[in-house]
């Protein structure tokens, strides 16, 4: 096997990683706080599109984590950054929450329900029939279908709650159209992360609490990737898996030493 370089960037999940159920894993701290002394850029991802950068900067800093805006990297942003390139300055209907529809607006975007280049799902706790219907038929009317997210479900306090993924398929069905993902696993999230912080893929490594998103993501970016236990992933479930982490830990804190 080849030797790697050593680890000069960090990109790690959000929830089941640094946070779970609102509160902060043990070693949570100690590791963004290590990474913040090191002067390594880093990124804090999540594949939720709810939030904006500011509401997950304060929303971490309440327990404790003290992130800066510019280290947070959204599904939205990803899926922002991949419609700016696409098609600068379009249209688009979205179905989704600030983090989305602002990411969107910083781009030059215009939210129309006529006649719009893309219809973009995205997270959100207030799914409407009438917003699916009206993304149906915007979609069988020629709009591009865009997910920021393939996620089918999501955690709470009260047990899985439906994602995007679960939604998307819902319009697929009824469309025929399959939708372009953003967010993880495509690396399309991690490299685009990845140029925001001037990082390149053969130094850095991705950490995260699930095979089939962070791991696979980390993986066809070309970078180191770590599981960590603290999630949705057993140590049982890796087996079932064609491909495996770089290295396998208890939790976030197993990884402090190594920043």
């Amino acid at each position: 096997m080849a030797e790697r370089k050593p680890i000069e960037s960090w990109l790690t999940d959000m929830d089941g990683v640094l946070i779970h159920e609102g509160t902060p894993i043990p070693g949570a701290d100690a590791f963004i706080k290590r990474l913040r002394e090191s002067g390594k850029p880093f990124l804090v991802l999540t594949n939720n599109s709810i939030y904006t950068p500011r509401d997950l900067h304060a929303r971490l800093n309440r327990m404790g984590l003290h992130v800066p805006v510019e280290n947070i990297w959204t599904s939205a942003l990803a899926t922002a950054k991949f419609l700016d390139d696409q098609r600068p300055e379009g249209t688009a209907y979205v179905i989704g929450e600030a983090g989305l529809t602002t990411a969107l607006h910083d781009i030059g975007y215009i939210l129309t329900d006529h006649e719009p280049d893309y219809v973009v799902l995205g997270e959100t706790r207030t799914y409407s029939f009438e917003a699916m219907t009206k993304a149906v038929r915007l979609i069988n009317g020629g709009a591009r279908f865009i997910c920021t997210n393939p996620d089918e479900t999501g955690p709470s306090v009260e047990g899985p709650l439906p994602a995007t993924g679960a939604v998307a398929a819902l319009i697929t069905k009824a469309t025929g159209k399959q939708p372009y993902f953003a967010g993880k696993p495509n690396p399309l999230m991690m490299r685009t992360g990845l140029n925001t912080i001037g990082a390149h893929s053969e130094s850095s490594a991705m950490i995260g609490d699930r095979m089939d998103t962070d791991v696979l993501a980390g993986l066809e970016a070309g970078m180191q990737t770590f599981l960590v236990l603290t999630g949705l992933t057993a140590i049982e479930d890796t087996e079932k898996f064609p491909y495996r982490p770089t290295k396998t830990v208890d939790s976030i804190a197993d990884l402090i030493d190594l920043v």
